[in-house]
């Protein structure tokens, strides 16, 4: 009965995670955990689903535990498409994590072992993971690394050619396998990637593709994606009334998606736009609509980039009192929120549009308070008291569900790696057992130490050994102590050689009787000194067996103990697998440092890139080209 309560949990767990309730699935498959199995198979299926409903709950950590649990227990048992399904999930998780060399290796374990069993469908999706790991990584680095406008770094370029690399062996894959949706995936990425090369052509190429089997499904959200993603390349081609008409398309479905963030970011996008076409007045119109939903989402960040390009449009329109309203209001949040380059700009405005308007330093705004009448009447509301908008922002977006095609995460149904409760019927799994390395006793240090003479120090060697417990250790000691006696006792050879012949004659057989007579001797005490160091050892060959009791929900029965320990001998993984997760490790110290602040804060109101940064960047290389060389003297 409590096998049977175990899988019946189980299953309303899997029931509540495919009608989008994780939280209430995940409870289910803990307390199916809690109850336990000895069926593996279970057991493995119970981890992976736990695994993927705390990824969508943003639960990263106990989602990496759940699938590492299910990765160890899949190489235990056998399973070679278990270990390539958590091998993904685990770089899914990785990835989110920012840990993204980490994330490659156990992606690329995902691809050989689906190559490896001739599975195509797991192969596909371990080629778009490894891509979106690349894409992620890539997008990361150009955010964090210091760059001039119009360049990108070499290592950035490289990470994003890796991308595209993959999501091509993607693509050529899944349309073998004639599945659309992954055709439309891959596309839409494809489209990003060439986007952040600066490949704006094919990226419009791929994103028409995308938009095509978008609507072929009829996935709003898809299509809209591919609308925005559309006008931001049109943009760099210099096409910008195409790009409004995108944008519009964009806000439209954002409305029917009824997505507010989303929303205010299709506004933000509209008003930057019609600037660049220099229709101020429908730019404020777009702006003011930005501002309003992000200070209904509480978000300061949008707000204060609202601000700022409402200051400048109403520059261009030659309202300089409103302008200078707009840059104060900028000027506060950006202080408030830490943006050290807001504040710098806001500074700078604010100073040049004092002297506009012939106001001293000191002097305040004129019509502050019928300014903030206006401003309001127009549809924007007055700050907000609650401050917490900086407490939800996420830095760190990669790839974002909004703006890119992004990762298929585990737990999806088109390019997850979960193992299904409905699937019980797998072939035979064999075992295999991990092998950690055994400990080194500590008293081996004291190897380089000066010699000494066993007597007078036997009670301190004792003493630094009583923590060990290891008969090994005192043999050890024992050996290198008295090997300086025997050294003592040595005689050097300095008679004539007649002299030596004549003695080695005469003891021979004296010596060769005592030897054979203590060898009898000290029989029993060799047979006690090899007895203790089989004892010894035999503890260390135990501690290097596989340690399946620490997984939550095992119930070690005669059933499955074969399974777990005398089977496992001959699937480990090999040498390669470990050196490629060696190499990876020795960037950990590195991770670790501490990263200098994001001087462009992001909020649920922004795009991913900023507007302007990306048009300076484009930009910089037109000033390069209009710049003259100097004639020489």
């Amino acid at each position: 009965r409590m096998e049977a309560s175990c899988l019946e949990l189980a299953l309303e767990g899997e029931r509540l995670c495919k009608a989008g309730d994780f939280k209430a699935g995940a409870a289910f498959f803990e307390a199916a955990v809690q109850v336990g199995t000895e069926d593996l198979k279970t057991l493995s299926a119970i981890y992976s689903q736990l695994g993927n409903a705390y990824f969508y709950l943003k639960e990263y950590s106990k989602a990496l535990e759940y699938h590492k649990h299910d990765l160890t227990l899949a190489r235990t048992i056998g399973d070679r498409i278990g270990e390539a399904k958590a091998s993904g999930n685990l770089g899914n998780t990785l990835k989110i994590l920012g840990q993204f060399d980490e994330a490659v290796v156990c992606c690329q374990r995902h691809l050989d072992i689906s190559q490896e069993q001739g599975d195509k469908v797991g192969e596909a999706r371990a080629l778009y993971n490894i891509g979106n790991v690349y894409h992620a990584k890539g997008k990361h680095l150009s955010w964090n690394m210091a760059q001039d406008p119009g360049y990108l770094p070499q290592e950035v370029k490289e990470t994003l050619q890796k991308a595209s690399e993959y999501y091509e062996r993607n693509l050529s894959l899944v349309k073998e396998l004639g599945d659309r949706a992954a055709q439309g995936r891959a596309y839409g990425n494809l489209g990003n990637t060439q986007y952040l090369l600066g490949n704006f052509s094919e990226a419009i190429a791929f994103h028409k593709e995308r938009l095509a089997i978008a609507k072929e499904f009829g996935d709003k959200a898809a299509e809209r994606r591919a609308y925005s993603n559309l006008g931001n390349a049109h943009i760099f081609l210099g096409r910008f009334d195409i790009s409004a008409e995108y944008y519009k398309k964009t806000l439209q479905l954002s409305r029917q998606l009824k997505d507010q963030a989303v929303e205010a970011q299709a506004c933000y996008s509209l008003g930057n736009t019609y600037t660049l076409l220099q229709d101020y007045e429908r730019a404020i119109e777009y702006h003011l609509k930005h501002l309003v939903i992000a200070q209904e989402l509480g978000d300061r960040v949008g707000e204060g980039r609202a601000c700022w390009s409402l200051g400048n449009a109403y520059v261009s329109l030659g309202s300089h009192e409103q302008a200078l309203h707009f840059a104060r209001k900028h000027l506060e949040i950006s202080q408030e929120i830490g943006d050290r380059n807001g504040e710098l700009t806001a500074q700078v405005n604010m100073a040049q549009l004092k002297s506009a308007l012939g106001l001293g330093p000191g002097d305040e705004d004129m019509g502050t308070a019928h300014h903030c009448s206006g401003y309001e009447a127009q549809g924007a509301r007055p700050k907000r008291l609650q401050r917490n908008s900086m407490d939800s922002l996420d830095l760190l977006k990669f790839p974002s569900e909004k703006e890119a095609e992004g990762f298929v995460p585990a737990g999806s149904k088109d390019c997850l790696c979960s193992g299904s409760l409905l699937e019980m019927s797998d072939p035979s799994r064999s075992a295999f057992s991990q092998s950690p390395q055994g400990k080194d006793c500590f008293c081996s240090q004291l190897g380089g130490t000066k010699p000494f003479h066993l007597q007078g120090s036997f009670t301190s060697v004792r003493k630094s050994c009583v923590g060990s417990l290891d008969e090994e250790c005192f043999f050890d000691l024992l050996s290198k102590f008295q090997s300086n006696r025997m050294d003592d006792q040595r005689c050097p050879l300095e008679e004539c050689p007649s002299e030596a012949a004549e003695a080695a004659a005469t003891l021979l057989p004296a010596l060769q009787e005592r030897i054979s007579q203590s060898s009898l001797m000290a029989s029993p005490q060799t047979e006690e000194f090899f007895d203790l160091i089989a004892s010894s050892q035999s503890r260390r060959l135990d501690d290097q067996r596989a340690n399946v009791g620490n997984l939550p929900g095992l119930r070690i029965t005669h059933n499955n103990l074969g399974h777990l320990r005398v089977e496992g001998d001959a699937q480990e993984p090999g040498d390669e697998f470990f050196n490629m997760l060696m190499k990876c490790q020795v960037p950990q110290i590195d991770d670790q440092r501490c990263a200098p602040p994001d001087s462009i804060p992001r909020g649920p109101t922004m795009p991913d890139e900023d507007f302007f940064s990306l048009i300076q960047r484009v930009q910089a290389k037109r000033m390069d080209e209009q710049r003259v060389d100097l004639a020489s003297a």
